[in-house]
């Protein structure tokens, strides 16, 4: 199960859920594996051990750590992508975590 978790305020979420969805459009991802969740509060990110907006689990595992939460952040989340600051998780990145997801799974 895919989880991507988001909350409206932040300006990212939108460009990385299209960044998932052309996944899904294009076959990768199946859409029956995919949950959104809006986390709407600081209490519903607490119960979610929110790592801020957006984050992606895959079975409950962040795909940027390649850890479970254990805390949280319910603020708009920022990521090191080739060593440039970023709040984006481009299509390239999402794709590869799920494959690389796939094949622990086999």
């Amino acid at each position: 199960m895919i989880e991507f978790q988001y909350f409206n305020d932040c300006p990212n979420a939108s460009t990385t859920l299209n960044n998932l969805k052309t996944l899904i459009k294009k076959n990768v991802i199946n859409i029956n594996e995919v949950k959104i969740v809006e986390i709407e509060s600081p209490e519903d990110a607490a119960k979610l051990n929110f790592q801020g907006s957006p984050t992606i689990l895959i079975n409950g595992i962040d795909i940027y750590t390649g850890e479970i939460p254990d805390n949280t952040n319910f603020s708009c989340r920022y990521y090191l992508f080739d060593g440039k600051r970023t709040g984006i998780m481009s299509e390239e990145y999402i794709k590869l975590k799920y494959e690389q997801y796939k094949i622990k799974q086999k």
